[in-house]
């Protein structure tokens, strides 16, 4: 990976979804790199052993994004522990595919409440912070964002969300602070195992148990782009397996 051109030194990453797949991996690439990170999920015991193993000054906080007094609580921990966000990493995700029928209609709404408004949410609560001294917001949105298939409508209506607000978020926060959209294809974490819907759950994971793109191949995506200097920013990154359509 290309040697950074900043010294993320003492800088602080909030990450959401932080314990498994792309989440924990960006966590470990920016602690590596230099990063404090304030890892956020529902699961505690999964981020306190990171933040155990990273012992780095990172910090695990119990949160659900689609809760905004633990976000709140979160952002005031961050505060006082770590001095504030530079970075905002909105990972915490759902992919709960399957055929649209009123069968699916408590899946829609999680998906809607966790991939769209979640990611809302934690950046409005952490703007204020991110805002203080130039900052970074980095949305990981999907492939489904920008090609909707059969089964996949209202997963896919949550990423063509995500990236139309980035774009508008973008403009509104420049130059002051930085939204890069990541939209990547299939990548091998757990998602499939959390599709309720029994047929398309098998499907989707014998997909994802031939995935060649891992969680690390983002991460590392992820911190070249907070590695940038100041003067550029990369505000979407498309990412598919070589093979993938």
């Amino acid at each position: 990976m290309t040697t950074p051109t900043d010294n993320a030194q003492g800088r602080v990453a909030v990450v959401t979804g932080a314990s498994s797949g792309i989440g924990e991996a960006t966590a470990r690439a920016l602690a590596a790199g230099g990063y404090r990170v304030a890892l956020l999920a529902r699961r505690g015991d999964r981020i306190t052993a990171l933040a155990d193993e990273l012992a780095n000054g990172s910090i695990a906080i119990t949160a659900d994004v689609t809760d905004r007094d633990s976000l709140v609580a979160a952002a005031d921990r961050v505060a006082a522990e770590l001095g504030g966000t530079d970075v905002l990493v909105n990972n915490a995700g759902v992919m709960l595919l399957g055929p649209f029928s009123s069968d699916q209609r408590e899946d829609h709404r999680q998906m809607i409440e966790v991939n769209l408004l979640g990611a809302l949410t934690a950046t409005e609560v952490f703007l204020d912070q991110l805002k203080d001294g130039g900052g970074d917001i980095i949305n990981i949105s999907s492939v489904a964002g920008r090609t909707a298939r059969a089964g996949n409508g209202v997963y896919a209506a949550t990423k063509w969300g995500l990236n139309g607000w980035s774009e508008s978020l973008r403009q509104e926060l420049l130059p002051d602070v930085r939204v890069t959209l990541i939209e990547p294809g299939v990548v091998a974490t757990e998602l499939p195992g959390h599709i309720t819907h029994a047929e398309t759950r098998e499907g989707v994971q014998a997909l994802y148990d031939k995935a060649e793109v891992s969680a690390d191949d983002i991460a590392e995506i992820i911190a070249f782009v907070l590695a940038r200097p100041r003067h550029l920013a990369i505000n979407e990154v498309l990412i598919r397996p070589a093979g993938q359509l």
